[in-house]
């Protein structure tokens, strides 16, 4: 009994673990980052509940300094297709977006955008890691369908580091 009442104290005076701060990348050149991207794992999100297969991410910059996204996912019911915008919130946001697959006539309204936040990058743009403040969301992307294992894992330790709960995680399949 004296070792319960000890657990039970040392749980309510021992504060939340320290994480670092979820930041995004210093420099997104949005040229560079257009192109086709696959998702090498991600957290459970509603929007994605019936991928069953590949899931791949197309950005297209547009002239009005807007990104076109194309998000696709193989299903049981077949192909699913979304068609979204993507923004920076501000003109020296780095790598912070807010992304919207809203019509574009509810697009004036601040509820649906959500972040989109380039946590990790590579110098080449060969592999990314997405996620937002709210550590609810994260991504891991690849311009090729799987990643090296040291990668995979480097980014993995990268997110645990910023506070994310990798337990849900979900790994596409060939992924180590």
């Amino acid at each position: 009994m004296r070792d319960v009442h000890l657990s039970l104290l040392h749980a309510m005076t021992s504060g939340p673990v320290a994480s670092a701060p979820v930041t995004a990348v210093a420099h997104l050149d949005l040229e560079r980052y257009a192109g086709t991207w696959h998702e090498i794992a991600r957290l459970p999100m509603y929007f994605q509940r019936k991928c069953t297969g590949a899931v791949t991410a197309t950005y297209t910059p547009r002239p009005d300094e807007t990104v076109a996204v194309e998000n696709r996912c193989d299903s049981s019911e077949g192909p699913l297709v979304a068609q979204g915008v993507a923004r920076r919130p501000e003109p020296f946001s780095r790598g912070k977006l807010e992304v919207s697959f809203a019509p574009r006539w509810l697009r004036w309204l601040p509820m649906v955008w959500a972040d989109y936040w380039v946590l990790a990058l590579d110098e080449d743009y060969q592999w990314a890691m997405v996620g937002q403040p709210g550590r609810k969301y994260l991504w891991i992307l690849s311009r090729t369908p799987t990643l090296s294992p040291e990668v995979f894992e480097s980014l993995k330790e990268k997110a645990l580091a910023m506070g994310y709960n990798l337990g849900t995680l979900i790994v596409a399949a060939g992924q180590e």
